[in-house]
């Protein structure tokens, strides 16, 4: 897996001060997409040890709240098994901290088993999942005044209440 940038002190994708790491490859292509440099797979750099190292060490002050995973697509089959194994490592040194995701991909249609991106990591990996913002960017459905989402069909969703209810829960309206 190649990621793109890791922002230390990000405001704009997750609530309060998180650690963001922009991965690279998406296949979803959302036309107006505001990073279309992450589509391609082996944009950046190569995701190693010490990358992970580097965020976990980022997350250590008690000011920030947590870490959020975007793109690219976090959730493209391929960049899955190097993210389980980050988000294994925060929820066992940090417990406290949540965990934010974007996908262009949909929760309900997508992830969940049975779906186009449903893999053998999926499910883990949505288990340490606090916050999931889904669904494409589509330029016709912008809105600036959302919160944490670009455009009106995206979603902000409780991930562990939707797992638990087996129905999509919203975090955010």
């Amino acid at each position: 897996m190649n990621y793109g940038n890791i922002k230390k002190n990000d405001i704009a994708n997750g609530e309060g001060v998180r650690v963001s790491l922009f991965v690279s490859g998406c296949t979803n292509h959302c036309f107006h997409c505001f990073q279309p440099e992450t589509w391609d797979f082996d944009y950046g750099q190569p995701f190693t040890a010490a990358t992970q190292e580097e965020i976990l060490q980022a997350l250590e002050p008690s000011y920030i709240q947590g870490l959020t995973l975007l793109g690219g697509d976090p959730f493209e089959l391929s960049n899955q098994a190097e993210l389980v194994k980050l988000l294994r490592a925060v929820k066992a040194r940090y417990p406290e901290k949540n965990i934010w995701s974007y996908t262009g991909f949909l929760l309900d249609q997508d992830l969940l088993e049975g779906g186009r991106r449903h893999g053998p990591y999926t499910d883990e990996m949505l288990s340490y999942l606090d916050v999931l913002i889904d669904g494409p960017f589509v330029e016709e459905k912008k809105n600036i005044s959302l919160k944490f989402r670009g455009s009106e069909n995206q979603r902000v969703i409780d991930v562990k209440k939707s797992l638990r209810e087996q129905e999509v829960i919203l975090y955010l309206e």
